[in-house]
């Protein structure tokens, strides 16, 4: 998080005829401002400090003004000037604000009420909640207290809690829910699929799904995580989760969850074209993806084309090279067609070559070897591919562990290689490797 040194008073001489400190100790305010917003309005946080232009304030009014902004959770620090406005009799005041962050977006799970009604209340009750939030304890007390007094309206007294929850690996949101604990998913079932027999998709899911807090946007994100990509494999691109029921597993603690699956027809694969620039012709990229027009729209393979098109400019020395795809279904024609575009990023060059482990004689052979060259565009995936050949080869006695490592100078975009050799004895002493052979 970031922090800085909170702007205190700043009183200036700048008025017409100078006013001693007790005439300067409550003055109209003039002119209000407050800098440092991202996400939230001008209005939204002057509204919350409670001041207002033309109002008479002295010190004490610019301290509350800072501690109720402070109260409002959204702000890591907060600072304030103020001092007498040239050539009239009153403040020229600012506040200078750190926002937290990150901000994350926010789902309400088992609270039995609809989620349009519960963010419009609580946008009533504080006009900082929106789509996105910071994970602050003052957010969530406030938050969870608009709540409680929502479904106390409702006739339902519930106490309920927010948290941080992982959606993904790199997705996280806030989710508010009863603070008993919502209920955990036992069991999964599936219905209505053909194609897919359900042990197969069990097989895929229930170690995802089962244990975890039962949320239904939660559960189709992982539906989509691990089921459909099942279903993508065989052309089904139209599958659907029409309907999930739950009701309390019969032998054991927890729901038991429905899930009605319509797996759709299945489509081929229609024409796949490139779009935008890329620094390899398209040809070759696509030549690269090996994708086969006509057959049956298999997104694993067509994947795994994607991945090897990406590693044809990895060779160029795009290290961050990614392939973006948009789907063009012919429902009428039952096929997919697929536009990439590629999305290549800077372009990084081969430095220098640092080798450790190998003694004096045999050091020079793997320099032979070596084909990249300085200054030529880097290849990412060739340490490691050179360190698997030499071990195929069996270029050497005693081979213990390799390893590559890469530095990157992100400035110039130049990447510098350590290989690194070694053999361990029984005793834990490092030994080194030798050549068993002249590389010509």
């Amino acid at each position: 998080m970031r922090y800085f040194v909170a702007l205190l008073l700043l009183c200036a001489p700048a008025m017409a005829q100078k006013p001693s400190p007790a005439r300067l100790e409550r003055w109209p305010i003039q002119r209000l401002d407050i800098q440092g917003l991202k996400n939230y309005s001008r209005e939204q946080a002057l509204a919350a400090s409670g001041l207002k232009v033309g109002q008479v304030a002295g010190r004490d009014d610019f301290e509350t003004a800072r501690e109720r902004l402070l109260a409002t959770g959204v702000f890591e620090t907060v600072g304030y000037r103020f001092a007498p406005a040239a050539g009239s009799s009153g403040y020229e005041a600012s506040f200078e604000v750190v926002e937290v962050e990150p901000v994350y977006p926010v789902r309400f799970e088992s609270l039995d009420a609809p989620d349009a009604d519960l963010k419009a209340w609580l946008h009533k009750k504080d006009p900082f909640f929106g789509a996105r939030i910071p994970a602050t304890e003052s957010i969530f007390k406030r938050h969870a207290a608009a709540i409680e007094e929502y479904l106390g309206s409702k006739g339902r007294t519930e106490k309920i809690a927010g948290k941080v929850v992982a959606e993904s690996a790199d997705q996280f949101a806030i989710v508010f829910r009863p603070a008993a604990g919502a209920p955990k998913v036992a069991e999964v079932k599936f219905k209505g699929n053909e194609v897919v027999p359900s042990s197969v998709l069990l097989n895929a899911f229930a170690g995802v799904a089962y244990g975890t807090i039962y949320g239904e946007a939660a559960f189709r994100q992982m539906l989509d995580a691990s089921v459909r990509p099942i279903y993508e494999a065989r052309g089904r691109i139209r599958l659907k989760f029409p309907a999930i029921t739950t009701e309390k597993a019969e032998k054991v603690e927890g729901l038991a969850v429905t899930v009605t699956v319509d797996e759709g027809p299945s489509y081929d694969l229609g024409e796949v074209t490139l779009e935008g620039d890329t620094p390899v012709p398209a040809k070759d990229l696509l030549k690269a993806g090996g994708f086969k027009p006509g057959d049956l729209a298999n997104f694993d393979d067509i994947n795994a084309g994607l991945d090897r098109m990406k590693k044809r400019l990895r060779r160029e020395g795009y290290t961050h090279a990614a392939m973006r795809v948009e789907r063009h279904p012919d429902d009428q024609k039952k096929t997919v067609a697929l536009v990439i575009k590629p999305e290549p990023g800077p372009q990084y060059f081969f430095g220098k070559l640092t080798i450790q482990g190998l003694d004096i004689l045999t050091e020079p052979q793997v320099r032979k070897i070596w084909t990249l060259q300085p200054g030529k565009p880097f290849n990412a995936d060739y340490p490691d591919y050179f360190l698997e050949q030499v071990r195929e080869r069996g270029l050497f006695d005693g081979l213990g562990k390799t390893r590559s490592s890469v530095q990157v100078d992100e400035e110039h975009r130049i990447a510098d290689v350590t290989l690194s050799f070694g053999a361990s004895t029984e005793s834990g002493e490092a030994s080194r490797a030798t050549s068993r052979r002249p590389e010509p």
